[in-house]
């Protein structure tokens, strides 16, 4: 399956491939980065469905920990810059959760996005575009995708809804990374290659 509404870019680098799409740049991670990076997570309103924001200094360990799941499995987060301003929008990719629930080991899509560029579809735009070359490179468990967020992250759960996700409603979950935190229980939305492609194809 092919993507329609992105292509690789010819310098592609060998360890993140950049991905284009009608409107982003989907990069490797850049040391010009680490500067709006560390702005995006320290904004409350962006962090509201976290446990806290991040430090100047957790952002740029938490870039080390993106370039190096690039690196040692193959695929990963996303810088994801504008083309029309050259502006880091966020991180939009795939991932593989290091701890244990019902529906693991998965490879999940995510995202996030700094405030000023929310309500311009970017998010849907990008998930899409990662959906597409996650299908099309990446060993899936279950020849699936997944993605979750807290029971409250309404616009992420539209996002997820957007880009043909299916809410599972057996497989929510309590966090196990934050077994104290008030809002622990996550939701969880599957698509699987076959619901992908009927969904790309309307």
């Amino acid at each position: 399956m092919r993507c329609r509404r992105c292509h690789i870019t010819d310098d592609a680098n060998v360890t993140t491939p950049r991905l284009e799409t009608q409107r982003l740049l989907m990069r490797e991670w850049r040391d010009t980065d680490r500067a709006p990076y560390a702005e995006l997570n320290a904004d409350p309103e962006v962090m509201r469905h976290f446990p806290s924001t991040l430090t100047a200094q957790q952002s740029h360990e938490m870039i080390e920990r993106m370039t190096a799941h690039w690196e040692q499995r193959g695929f990963g987060l996303w810088a994801v810059e504008r083309t029309d301003t050259s502006e880091l929008v966020g991180f939009v990719g795939l991932m593989m959760p290091a701890w244990q629930a019902s529906f693991t080991p998965c490879v999940e899509v995510g995202w996030r996005l700094g405030k000023q560029h929310w309500g311009n579809g970017f998010a849907p735009e990008a998930a899409t575009a990662a959906l597409h070359w996650g299908f099309d490179n990446v060993e899936l468990p279950r020849d699936e995708i997944v993605s979750f967020t807290t029971e409250g992250n309404i616009s992420s759960q539209r996002v997820m809804q957007k880009i043909g996700m299916v809410r599972d409603p057996d497989g929510d979950f309590d966090h196990p990374m934050l077994p104290d935190w008030v809002h622990r229980r996550h939701v969880l939305y599957r698509i699987d290659r076959r619901q992908f492609a009927e969904h790309v194809a309307r």
